[in-house]
């Protein structure tokens, strides 16, 4: 197998389209002057509209984690209590970095193959004096758990505190619209439900948001990753040099490539493609023998997280399936390892080329295991 050949059905990166790739092989664009501002200013556009925001939105160059670092560093002091919400590997995570900022991290954490509970937050958020901010993951990869972001929010806002969102798997794969839910903080990639190569992970900041940001004064917590930043290049800069540092304009590029064919596909047709992909690989999973590792009422479209039947390995299967048929699946994380394996239909995982091999695929390494492939005895 050749890396021409491996098709990606992990949950990131995915494989990308051959318009994005063209757009990714233009010569470069400076990241500043009369030639790239057209282009930064229809990216930002349309990535507020993805967002359905009028708010501040910057590409910060880098992985989520990098946009979700700058969104905590930017909003607390160190010391400060901020209660994360976790119930997978993603959400646990997002507690070291808090703690890399020295903020006095509130875990609350619920099962991994349920959904978080809201009302079991207002109660956390409620018994605890002074929280400065509650993160959750919406979509949490590790699980394919979908957390209920609407009831979320509203909890928040209930209990007037930030909400900082890790919106990196679902952005652009389910309806996440951010001003109409009031959430104060969404951090994504363009490397998901975008399908583009890594490199960006544009962040929306409301105006509350910006209001703890200005009350955190001097926080010590860095340059490149400071919000304030980025909005004093934006403000004094903003017309031909609108961000602190060099971009990468071709990723920029493609991702702008992308969003257009967003729009002409429309949003719902768009989010469709990926529930039916995942509608198919379930069905045929389950004739196959195999169980989802979450109910389906709470899994998302995007991720598929599926139990270890009994009478196999799951990592020999993933590795023949990698080798015999190039195709790539994700195993689990964590205490997960062994457990479950993981199915992404983002990119062009969602065709229905790429789900009839994958079914193919495990069908054949059951087969050339012994194993019935209904899963029977």
């Amino acid at each position: 197998m050749t890396t021409h050949s491996l098709k990606l059905m992990i949950p990131g990166p995915v494989d990308v389209g051959d318009d994005v790739l063209d757009a990714l092989a233009r010569p470069p664009l400076p990241h500043y002057g009369p030639l790239w501002m057209p282009v930064y200013q229809e990216a930002i556009e349309r990535l507020q509209w993805l967002f359905g925001t009028r708010h501040t939105l910057f590409m910060i160059p880098g992985p989520g984690s990098a946009a979700f670092d700058a969104a905590l560093g930017s909003m607390m002091r160190t010391g400060d209590k901020v209660v994360i919400a976790a119930n997978g590997f993603f959400g646990r995570r997002n507690m070291a970095i808090a703690r890399g900022y020295g903020l006095e991290v509130c875990s609350a954490e619920g099962p991994l193959d349920r959904p978080l509970d809201p009302d079991d937050l207002r109660r956390r958020l409620l018994s605890e004096g002074g929280v400065r901010a509650l993160a959750v993951v919406h979509l949490e990869t590790s699980t394919g758990v979908l957390n209920p972001l609407r009831e979320i929010a509203a909890v928040a806002r209930e209990v007037d505190v930030p909400l900082l969102v890790d919106a990196v798997s679902s952005l652009g794969g389910v309806p996440l619209p951010v001003d109409e839910w009031g959430i104060d903080v969404c951090v994504t990639v363009v490397n998901k439900c975008l399908a583009c190569p890594p490199a960006l992970a544009p962040i929306s900041i409301g105006p509350r948001a910006w209001e703890q940001i200005d009350r955190a004064g001097d926080t010590h917590h860095g340059w490149y990753l400071d919000l304030r930043v980025w909005r004093d290049y934006a403000a004094r800069w903003g017309a031909w040099h609108p961000t602190p540092t060099t971009l990468p304009t071709n990723n920029i590029v493609a991702t702008l490539a992308s969003l257009r064919q967003v729009a002409e596909r429309g949003l719902e047709a768009h989010y469709r493609q990926f529930s039916d992909a995942a509608a198919a690989v379930r069905a045929g999973l389950r004739r196959l023998g195999f169980e989802l590792f979450t109910d389906e009422a709470y899994t998302s479209p995007l991720i598929t997280a599926v139990r270890a039947r009994t009478d196999l390995d799951i990592e020999k299967m993933r590795q023949y399936l990698l080798e015999e048929w190039g195709i790539m699946v994700s195993g689990g994380l964590d205490d997960l390892h062994g457990r479950i394996f993981r199915i992404g239909h983002i990119g062009r995982a969602c065709s229905p080329e790429y789900v009839r091999l994958l079914l193919g695929g495990i069908e054949a390494y059951l087969r050339l295991a012994g194993l019935r492939p209904d899963g029977r005895e």
